[in-house]
């Protein structure tokens, strides 16, 4: 996968995983993840699929209407990718917190919802829920934070809100924020973000 690894200042940070929306590249995210932590190493990936010559991480039917197989196989590509990266660029697997937004958020949940470990943590900026109807990993001792729109024309309040319970269904820690921007991210969900960051990587 096409991607950038920018290595940290100290190496017992998390490495964030930054994954764009629909449209945008491995480079998008960068200020967010500086503003997070800017002392992490910084794996930056850019989806595989192209949608009318826009870069996603997996294919759609329609608007908010995922293509589940294609979501699967590109779920378990990056999953795989994320095994081989953390080899080459000598990183702790386990210690990975995603920050994604929208179809990049997407993705992340995904992660969540197949693999137990793929993980530490993770930032969904304005995320769906990925799937229905399938069983979630035990996620003991993983915290995910949500950004969501009180009027995101795209991602309902109520999806949002379901996404949290299915998380806490399956043990993990959720904290979701609330903004009244539409879909658009917002520096204020940022700043929210970090503050969560901050508090649970003790820093």
């Amino acid at each position: 996968m096409k991607h950038i690894f920018e290595k940290g200042k100290e190496s017992s940070r998390p490495t964030l995983l930054l994954l764009h929306g629909t449209g945008g590249n491995e480079r998008d995210l960068l200020p967010i993840a500086e503003r997070i932590d800017a002392n992490a190493s910084v794996l930056g990936v850019r989806g595989n699929v192209l949608e009318n010559g826009m870069p996603r991480f997996f294919k759609r039917i329609a608007e908010g209407i995922f293509d589940e197989e294609d979501l699967v196989f590109r779920t378990n590509e990056l999953n795989k990718f994320l095994d081989e990266a953390a080899q080459k660029y000598d990183f702790d697997r386990n210690n990975i917190i995603a920050i994604g937004y929208s179809n990049g958020a997407n993705i992340a949940a995904s992660l969540l919802f197949h693999f137990e470990h793929a993980l530490k943590g993770a930032i969904l900026h304005h995320p769906m829920v990925p799937r229905r109807g399938v069983k979630i990993p035990d996620l003991s001792g993983k915290s995910v934070f949500i950004a969501a729109g009180t009027n995101d024309p795209i991602c309902s309040p109520e999806e949002s809100k379901e996404l949290q319970l299915l998380l806490e269904k399956a043990n993990a820690k959720v904290e979701i924020h609330w903004e009244n921007k539409g879909h658009q991210l917002t520096w204020e969900e940022v700043e929210a973000a970090s503050g969560w960051y901050d508090v649970i990587n003790q820093y």
